[in-house]
């Protein structure tokens, strides 16, 4: 069975999706019975090829953002015609147009932000997702929603695919268990921290974040520092300025983008994640502190509560008051804290690449009757 995979991501410094669309292929490539195709508009870097290596690659030189959108109309489905592909599977929101109809088409919605958190997006972002998914969607035999609270915001928006929506949560990434906290020496994190993953823009809700953190009485505050991990986004989230305003410099560091080893040490040394976002699809964050058995602080909204489970300590992302009071339990609260922690050990063996490929391919055999 050949599966064709618009691997576009793999491209670009990985973030979420893109997580999502090598580990998946990283499990997919395990099982005997698929022979995976994957489509490029540019090189795929060394690093990431590793572990994809039963895969062929089709990638070509189109390196900026109007050509990756050519290429994607119009290179991406011939090459997959050529290929013969049975199916095709577009792991963000997108299929193209110009497959042939005998293939098998897939698609993987991760969220609905454009929809609930619209205000949060870039503008032409927002438009094309509100032109891109509904027309995936549609044209799909099978949809994957990553969570059960994406699965009913599809349902919610677009009724007649209610019977083709199967839900497989992401898996967690296992990297070293125990990495040194040397590695964190040359950042000067010296103070104990919580720690903050993800794209700096809106919908992260870190100006309230830091607000929050502002309104913490002193004695909370001046033994424990906010660590932000991750590369600017969009929207004029301007972090630097906003700590500065609010007198936290001495007590946040932010990192930008930082590689798989640094990050891992980042989780396994942190007191707990904060992740208070206006709206996620899952949250893969959640996950992967859990993984090292940290608790989380998290939004009571769309996917969080499901993925956080009983390791989560929820509140109002849209209440500075809820977040403040959530960050005190948590700096001030050892046992609630070390409860949270234990339950996260658990929480997280829910959470499995290899069981997501395998759910991911029940539901191609079933769909394609093979």
């Amino acid at each position: 069975m050949k599966l064709g995979v618009d691997a576009r991501l793999l491209s670009r410094p990985l973030t979420g999706i893109g997580r999502y669309t090598l580990e998946m292929c990283r499990a997919l490539c395990k099982h005997p019975d698929l022979s995976l195709f994957l489509y490029s508009p540019a090189p795929i870097p060394a690093e990431v090829l590793r572990g994809l290596e039963p895969a062929k690659i089709r990638a070509g030189s189109w390196d900026n953002t109007l050509l990756r959108q050519i290429w994607g109309i119009s290179i991406l489905p011939r090459l997959a015609k050529q290929d013969s592909v049975d199916i095709f599977w577009g792991p963000s929101h997108r299929l193209p147009r110009f497959l042939p109809s005998s293939t098998t088409k897939v698609v993987t919605i991760h969220d609905l932000v454009w929809k609930y958190a619209g205000e949060t997006m870039r503008p032409l972002s927002r438009i094309r997702e509100r032109y891109q998914m509904p027309l995936a969607v549609q044209m799909a035999d099978l949809v994957f929603a990553d969570s059960h609270a994406t699965k009913t915001s599809i349902i919610e928006s677009f009724p007649l695919s209610k019977n083709k929506i199967n839900v497989v949560h992401l898996g967690v990434t296992h990297f070293d268990s125990n990495p040194s906290k040397e590695l964190l020496r040359p950042l000067n994190i010296k103070r104990p921290y919580f720690l903050f993953v993800g794209t700096l823009e809106p919908r992260k809700n870190l100006e309230r974040l830091l607000a929050a953190f502002s309104q913490l009485p002193s004695h909370s505050r001046k033994n424990i520092d906010l660590v932000i991990a991750g590369g600017a986004g969009w929207g004029k989230v301007d972090i630097e300025n906003k700590v500065k305003e609010l007198k936290l410099s001495s007590h946040v560091h932010l990192l930008g983008y930082v590689s798989d080893q640094t990050l891992n040490a980042l989780y396994k040394h942190s007191k707990f994640l904060v992740m208070p976002s206006l709206y996620e699809g899952f949250g893969l964050p959640l996950v992967e502190a859990m993984a090292h058995g940290v608790p989380v602080l998290s939004s009571n909204n769309s996917s969080m509560p499901e993925v956080a489970g009983e390791a989560g300590f929820l509140v109002d992302p849209l209440d500075v008051n809820s977040i403040a009071h959530g960050l005190t339990e948590m700096i001030n609260n050892d046992s609630l804290r070390n409860n949270l922690a234990a339950k996260a050990k658990l929480n997280v063996q829910r959470f499995n690449w290899d069981k997501s490929a395998q759910q991911f391919i029940t539901a191609l055999k079933e769909t394609i009757k093979y």
